[in-house]
């Protein structure tokens, strides 16, 4: 069983969505969603549509809440939980031990049972406030990255994002304990 958390980079939703529907082909999938995913329409869409679409693809409701996330590990072991897109505010939450969103409680709950966490990062400062985050996560057993690259150097030049078609492979490499590389494409 997988669990897939979803952030609110609303830009990159429909590259997460293809990713998922992948995953869902292939294993039970638990979708995970933070309150910014839940609860903001954006210009890329509803909130309502968005959340559909997510339980459509599993075909199982979305965790929601931090006490429904709890369990996530000790009572519902995963095989991997991928967090896809995952903003650098849940990175630096993840890799500081805070855990006031769903996902982000998931990923600690699945981490200390020893699970395999897999992180396909879109976050505008990832070169910049939150590589230190990249870098101690980087270190931390059982936490794996999608490759990513920056999106556009010129006019965003500490962004980094997932290249999202990797996931289902780099889902595959966690289980192997192994990243994949090269990191930065």
């Amino acid at each position: 069983m997988i669990g897939y958390g979803i952030c609110g980079s609303f830009c990159t939703h429909a590259r997460s969505i293809e990713a998922l529907k992948k995953l869902a082909m292939k294993y039970d999938v638990i979708p995970v969603l933070t309150p910014a995913v839940t609860e903001t329409d954006t210009r890329f869409g509803k909130a309502a549509d968005f959340v559909e679409s997510v339980e459509t693809a599993c075909a199982r409701k979305a965790i929601m809440t931090v006490k429904d996330a709890e369990p996530l590990g000790p009572a519902v072991p995963l095989d991997c939980f991928v967090i896809s897109p995952c903003t650098g505010n849940t990175l630096a939450k993840i890799a500081c031990g805070i855990t006031d969103t769903s996902v982000t409680m998931a990923a600690k709950a699945h981490l200390r049972c020893g699970g395999r966490l897999l992180i396909a990062l879109a976050s505008n400062d990832a070169l910049s406030s939150n590589l230190q985050n990249i870098a101690k996560l980087l270190n931390k057993k059982n936490v794996y990255f999608v490759p990513m690259r920056q999106d556009d150097p010129v006019l965003k030049p500490h962004s980094l994002v997932a290249d999202f078609s990797l996931v289902d492979a780099c889902v595959e490499l966690a289980f192997e304990s192994v990243q994949a590389r090269p990191l930065f494409i």
